[in-house]
């Protein structure tokens, strides 16, 4: 029994160990790597000395009006996304999921959109919401619609939540599937049977069934729209202006385009806490919504 047990230990370190010990190389040594850049002065070429500063870099993120600029723009742009995805995601789902003739053909025109890079999705859009809107408007007169949204500030923040939301409505739609088909038949015929209509089935069965899909889905969307960079930088490049920049462009060009790495470093260990606390948060509240069977 000893022996059989020493074993199973044996194996299971075999498997683990290679992982951890990769994970630590590539995830926890740059992190903590970060962490100790995020207290020095430094433009990144080493024959330039490297100053301590302490919390200097911190105190300064707090006057920074550019870097608050990005933030507000990132926490709209993020919370219009994730409710636009996570609705769309759902009503797609439930109608490949319903007795149309199409729905192998709807699944695969829907998941479409994200096997399309992010860098080319933008460039797409940004042909169709400029030049494309414009003419539109030119021969329809429809200017108040149809114009160059990516001159405008608002349009052009709005540009990057219709173009998020199109590339990742189909991939959740694919996990909403799942949970709805999880739904037990039995269940939904009793209620049926009951008298109890779709909108009355949907609300007080389907849905709670289902939260574990939610919970899924809502911290996906959350996480990458809070990440965005590629479609920012192919689609507005956080124009007009700084209008759309977002944070991750915000410390990207701290970093690369300033060579700011000390303070860029701490902009993107502030970014990181703000994305744990906000997907922590979600996650729990979220998870106490779900029921089972």
């Amino acid at each position: 029994m000893v022996t059989h047990k020493k074993r199973e230990r044996f194996w299971f370190f075999l498997f683990v160990f290679p992982a951890l010990i990769s994970f630590f190389i590539v995830v926890i040594i740059p992190f903590l790597i970060g962490i100790g850049y995020s207290f020095v002065s430094w433009d990144g070429l080493s024959m330039n000395p490297v100053k301590f500063v302490g919390m200097d870099n911190y105190a300064r993120l707090f006057t920074d009006v550019r870097f608050g600029e990005s933030a507000q723009h990132t926490v709209i742009f993020t919370f219009l996304s994730v409710i636009l995805i996570n609705v769309l995601g759902l009503v797609l789902a439930l109608l490949v999921t319903s007795r149309l003739k199409v729905t192998t053909i709807a699944r695969t025109m829907f998941f479409m959109p994200n096997l399309i890079g992010g860098l080319i999705l933008g460039y797409i859009w940004k042909f169709i919401l400029s030049d494309a809107f414009k003419a539109i408007g030119t021969q329809s007169g429809l200017t108040g619609v149809f114009f160059n949204w990516l001159l405008h500030p608002t349009a052009a923040l709005m540009a990057l939540v219709v173009v998020i939301t199109w590339q990742m409505a189909g991939y959740v739609m694919i996990i909403y599937i799942t949970g709805i088909q999880s739904v037990p038949e039995e269940v939904m015929e009793a209620a049926t049977i009951d008298g109890a209509g779709p909108w009355r089935k949907f609300f007080t069965i389907e849905l709670p069934l289902i939260m574990p899909s939610v919970t899924i889905c809502t911290f996906y969307s959350l996480s990458n729209c809070f990440k965005i960079y590629d479609i920012n930088l192919s689609l507005t490049g956080g124009g007009p202006g700084t209008s759309t920049e977002m944070f991750a462009m915000n410390i990207f060009n701290e970093i690369f385009s300033y060579n700011n790495y000390g303070y860029g470093q701490a902009k993107a260990i502030l970014f990181f806490l703000l994305i744990a606390v906000v997907a922590i948060t979600q996650v729990s509240l979220t998870k106490r919504r779900e029921v089972q069977l």
